[in-house]
């Protein structure tokens, strides 16, 4: 048996597209992303869903709080689940929120970071690197992400060197789900189908490469 950690954000927590702030709906078990991949893994794989809103790569948030730093807690997060096979990473959507004013590289050194304690924690982890689909902010995130297409310019790109440097694997989220036009960061149940499946068959070959 495989076991694969998810760690992410709201759209590995499952939370469906924003109609206003206050809203904290979430996708049924099931059809969120990880539920997906793991019915396609199947029994032989065991996934763990790790996600958080809000949570980013190594930044605290001021407004949100709660520990959304994800390098923070992430060594008990690892050490809650040892053994591991894989650790998925799909972090960096929120460090785009300009009160991080940070830069598609900042954003690919700090997951750099956060891949580096996740070794140190677990040497030898394979690792897949999986860029966040790209925001189009919209309804009530328009203001929370201003400007956070300029600032994810080239962000795939630097995952993906990222991903080079650090003999991790690769995945592109935007090549197979886009974001709802609601809010322009969270994805629907769609979405999550179409991932899913797209991540079964990464993980898939990933596990085979290892082994």
């Amino acid at each position: 048996m495989a076991t694969i950690l998810c760690y992410g954000d709201s759209n590995t927590h499952g939370d469906i597209p924003l109609v206003r702030l206050e809203s904290s709906d979430r996708l049924p078990y099931g059809k969120r992303w990880p539920d997906v991949m793991a019915a396609m893994l199947g029994p032989e794989h065991q996934v763990i869903a790790e996600g958080l809103g809000g949570r980013t790569t190594v930044h605290d948030d001021p407004i949100e709080g709660g520990r959304r730093s994800g390098i923070d807690i992430l060594p008990a997060i690892l050490m809650s689940h040892k053994p591991l096979d894989l650790l998925l990473v799909m972090l960096g959507t929120n460090d785009l929120k300009p009160i991080f004013a940070v830069t598609a590289s900042g954003i690919a050194r700090s997951l750099e970071r956060l891949v580096c304690e996740a070794r140190h924690h677990l040497p030898g982890l394979d690792v897949g690197i999986i860029a966040p689909a790209p925001v189009a902010p919209a309804g009530c995130m328009r203001d929370i992400f201003m400007d956070a297409e300029k600032r994810q310019d080239c962000l795939e790109a630097e995952l993906q060197a990222v991903a080079q440097r650090q003999d991790c694997g690769f995945l592109n989220a935007g090549d197979h789900v886009s974001v709802s036009p609601v809010d322009g960061v969270h994805w629907d149940k769609a979405g999550h189908r179409d991932f899913g499946r797209a991540a079964a068959q990464f993980v898939q070959a990933r596990i085979v490469r290892t082994r």
